[in-house]
C-alpha cells in the first residue's frame, strides 16, 4: 500500500468515526441533511448552515420534557 492509500484510508476512517460520534453526542449533520434536500427535495432550497444549527437548536430546547433538568 502507498503512502497516499494509507492517507486516504485514513482519513475516510477518521471522517467516519468523527460522524459516529456527532450522532452519539447529538451534532446535527449539516452535509447529510443537504444531500438529503436535494435527493428528496428538488424544489427546496437548503438551509444556511447558520440558519441549520439555529433551528436544530431551537428543536432540541423547545421541545417538552426533552431536558434532564
Amino acid at each position: 500500500m502507498t503512502t497516499r492509500e494509507i492517507l486516504r484510508v485514513t482519513r475516510e476512517r477518521v471522517e467516519r468515526a468523527a460522524c459516529v460520534v456527532r450522532r452519539v453526542i447529538g451534532v446535527p449533520d449539516y452535509d447529510l441533511y443537504v444531500a438529503h434536500v436535494r435527493a428528496n427535495h428538488p424544489d427546496t432550497e437548503p438551509l444556511s448552515r447558520e440558519e441549520f444549527v439555529q433551528q436544530r437548536l431551537m428543536d432540541r430546547y423547545n421541545r417538552p420534557g426533552n431536558r434532564c433538568c
